[in-house]
């Protein structure tokens, strides 16, 4: 699991959202942001996460948050994510999984006793200064707004 932990600086990242536009921590600077971590788009857990995120973000927005997610899917698979479920916040296309592996989240699994590498699901809440608030490895995806938003 992730190696960053409470008070340590957010590494700065680098990438395409959706729309192609290159994002980095920096586009964040001074704003809190919800840095959330998914394995696929377009999956239960993942849609079910995206769309707690999505139901409750106008609660994001009042606490003075961002949301970004990132996953190793491409640009055009997080514009179709994006569409089906009027997601309403970004999402980066870390393709060849260099933000997963700077956070720590790029992980061997193993599923039905094969092992293989993916993304393990994880949030850090980075303060305005960019300083990580809090790492959540444990996430529940139906009830992720209430983890964060504690």
């Amino acid at each position: 699991m992730s190696t960053i932990k409470k008070g340590d600086n957010a590494p700065q990242f680098q990438g395409k959202n959706q729309k192609g536009e290159t994002i980095s921590l920096a586009t964040y600077a001074g704003k809190k942001l919800v840095l959330y971590f998914y394995p696929k788009d377009d999956t239960p857990g993942c849609t079910a996460e995206a769309c707690d995120l999505r139901d409750n973000y106008d609660r994001f927005i009042q606490e003075g948050y961002a949301i970004l997610g990132v996953s190793p899917d491409d640009e055009k698979k997080h514009q179709k994510f994006i569409d089906k479920y009027d997601l309403p916040f970004d999402l980066l296309a870390d393709t060849e999984k260099e933000t997963c592996e700077m956070y720590g989240v790029w992980v061997k699994k193993s599923m039905y006793g094969r092992e293989y590498m993916g993304v393990a699901r994880t949030t850090f809440v980075i303060n305005e200064d960019g300083t990580i608030e809090d790492v959540i490895e444990k996430v529940k995806t139906k009830e992720h707004t209430n983890q964060i938003l504690k």
